[in-house]
């Protein structure tokens, strides 16, 4: 059911984006319709986060799942227009998905995860050998909506891998936008993707205390550079 409930979601984002352009609509039916697809996950889909290590939740589960779900959803979507070599960063973080999902026996999030980042990179070289970059709203908040989907499926395992997400996403593409103006497009999705390599090399050799103070540290990080909106992208 969660894959049906994930195409369902999917599609409801994509329609929502398109009638919204359409009709130029305010920005708040896309939110409306990332909340639908939201919900669509957590009722029909199973797909909610109870407790975080031992701690329940309660009643704020629901509000919890939803403000994560729409958090990573728009984690891509920036006011600055971006080069679509920044595709590589989803496709990163789709494959730490991956072989999270191998490690901790969940298929399902493998599946997705490997499904994803081959369609992601299909539409990359797809855009490299036709000239024409395929990059727009539609796409970054459907990548993001599926990243969500698979860091809400882990975090119910492990809230550690909230990692995954701030770390080989989140990151990298402050990363890209903080080196853009200093280097070349190329330069910089190098630097930023070198980055979530890194990061995501890490989450499996380190110790859960240091990937705990790095989540702090960086998370702070994060939160203080979407006070200034030339890094914003919540």
């Amino acid at each position: 059911m969660l894959y049906v409930s994930l195409l369902i979601g999917l599609a409801v984002i994509v329609i929502t984006i398109k009638l919204t352009g359409k009709f130029q609509l305010s920005s708040i039916w896309l939110l409306l319709g990332q909340m639908m697809a939201s919900f669509i996950l957590m009722f029909f889909g199973n797909l909610e986060l109870s407790h975080i290590n031992h701690m329940e939740l309660g009643y704020l589960t629901i509000p919890f799942s939803l403000l994560f779900l729409l958090g990573i959803t728009n984690v891509m979507n920036t006011r600055k227009e971006q080069s679509p070599l920044i595709l590589l960063l989803p496709c990163i973080a789709f494959f730490c998905f991956f072989i999270a999902g191998q490690i901790m026996g969940d298929k399902s999030v493998s599946m997705i995860a490997i499904i994803a980042a081959l369609s992601v990179m299909s539409i990359l070289l797809y855009g490299h050998f036709s000239g024409r970059g395929i990059m727009g709203k539609t796409l970054t908040t459907s990548i993001g909506f599926v990243i969500a989907m698979l860091s809400l499926s882990l975090l119910k395992v492990s809230f550690v891998m909230i990692y995954v997400p701030i770390f080989t996403l989140a990151l990298p593409i402050v990363l890209y936008l903080f080196v853009r103006n200093k280097f070349t497009d190329r330069q910089a999705t190098f630097i930023s993707s070198s980055a979530a390599v890194l990061f995501s090399a890490i989450i499996f050799v380190a110790p859960f205390m240091i990937i705990w103070n790095m989540i702090i540290g960086l998370t702070v990080i994060l939160v203080i550079s979407q006070l200034s909106s030339k890094y914003r992208f919540i």
